[in-house]
């Protein structure tokens, strides 16, 4: 009997039956599907037939092990080229990949809203070669959600190659971290910003350790964002803490979490999140007043534009709910936020409303627009019954 390892993805390959019929790879070192042979019991002990298995099987593990390694060097084809499914991957496994872009919902709510589903597929979309991640706090180990989830925007993100959700579990983040000690000692009952907080130390533990790009799940992205190593400012001389990149192990990151240690102030929103960002890179830098377009630089670390991120302040963020003459083209942009924390009133994405917003939508996360906005309100009409 031939039993075939698949090394792959249900998306990335044409698979067929394991009986030496037709496949493709879409990587060229990826060539080879290894078969080997399953022998039953053999009463006789043929011990030809033993030394045989022995090395066959010896043979996949190192086949498997080569590509994953590769992988793992390669991981803009780890999407195209395996399928193996992604419920069978860990978060340390895919944040291992490097280069992952990271949303956080640090709320219990296990049904993502429409701004966080055009966030995570705007980033899926731009960034096709690097895992995209949702963690949230609300999933634990023992949720079954995928692709048949009765939670629309979670089928939806399932289906997606390159996103990946999984619970967030601060305590395991936080090791071989200055935050251990101080998620282990402070009352999540007794802070009135705990949300903010822990969402705040969660990004640094992550990026730290892991490297890559935090995203806030209000932000949705246009184009790539060709820094490194970078803070996004949100004007003059002050940084924003919603959008950042850094490799792994970078000491501006640990100083950070030192700093959130030791000035730690939960009463004060933001103290540990823009403010701490802000009085960090006072530290090893001069900040100056931006002129024009121009991003700034010091100690290796980008400080870009407000036009990168925040072409539209949040005293206007309502802009974003009107309807424009002339809608912006955002061409110094690399992704735009959209300051849900200030909208208050709930304003949302209405199909049809020609909003700068809704424009947004279907040219960014057109599935999202599709599913969640548009068919929607579709859903929500009374049928001719009801009218009746």
């Amino acid at each position: 009997m031939l039993q075939t390892i698949w090394v792959s993805s249900s998306r990335s390959w044409d698979s067929r039956k394991p009986d030496g019929q037709q496949t493709s790879w879409k990587c060229g070192f990826v060539r080879t599907i290894i078969q080997h042979t399953c022998l039953r019991h053999n009463p006789r002990g043929q011990r030809k037939a033993r030394m045989l298995k022995k090395i066959h099987i010896c043979l996949c593990f190192f086949f498997v092990s080569g590509i994953l390694y590769e992988i793992s060097l390669l991981s803009g084809c780890f999407f195209s080229c395996m399928p193996m499914p992604k419920h069978f991957l860990t978060p340390e496994q895919v944040l291992n990949l490097g280069k992952s872009i990271i949303f956080l919902e640090t709320t219990e709510r296990l049904e993502p809203p429409p701004l966080v589903s055009c966030s995570v597929e705007s980033a899926a979309r731009i960034y096709q070669d690097r895992p995209v991640i949702l963690f949230m706090k609300g999933l634990t180990n023992d949720t079954v959600l995928d692709s048949n989830s009765s939670y629309a925007a979670f089928s939806l993100l399932s289906s997606m190659k390159n996103v990946f959700l999984f619970p967030l579990q601060m305590e395991t983040i936080f090791q071989e971290t200055p935050l251990l000690q101080w998620y282990n000692e402070v009352d999540p009952e007794e802070e009135k910003n705990w949300v903010h907080v822990s969402s705040d130390a969660s990004r640094l533990a992550l990026i730290w350790k892991y490297g890559g790009i935090y995203m806030d799940t209000d932000v949705i992205s246009i184009r790539p964002i060709p820094e490194g190593s970078f803070l996004a400012a949100q004007k003059s001389r002050f940084s924003s803490n919603g959008i950042f990149g850094f490799p792994a192990r970078h000491k501006f990151i640990w100083d950070c979490m030192e700093n959130f240690v030791l000035k730690y102030n939960g009463n004060i929103w933001g103290n540990q999140g823009p403010f701490l960002m802000t009085r960090m890179l006072k530290t090893i830098c001069n900040l100056t007043d931006f002129e024009g377009i121009e991003d700034h630089s010091c100690q290796n670390i980008s400080f870009l534009n407000p036009q990168r991120f925040y072409p539209i302040p949040y005293p206007a963020w309502g802009r974003y709910y009107d309807v424009w003459d002339k809608n912006p083209d955002f061409n110094h942009s690399y992704a735009l936020h959209l300051w849900n924390f200030m909208n208050r009133n709930r304003k949302a994405v209405v199909a049809g409303s020609n909003t700068l917003a809704e424009k947004l939508y279907k040219t960014y996360c057109p599935t999202t627009y599709e599913d969640l906005i548009k068919n929607a309100e579709l859903r929500d009409l009374p049928s001719y019954e009801d009218s009746v």
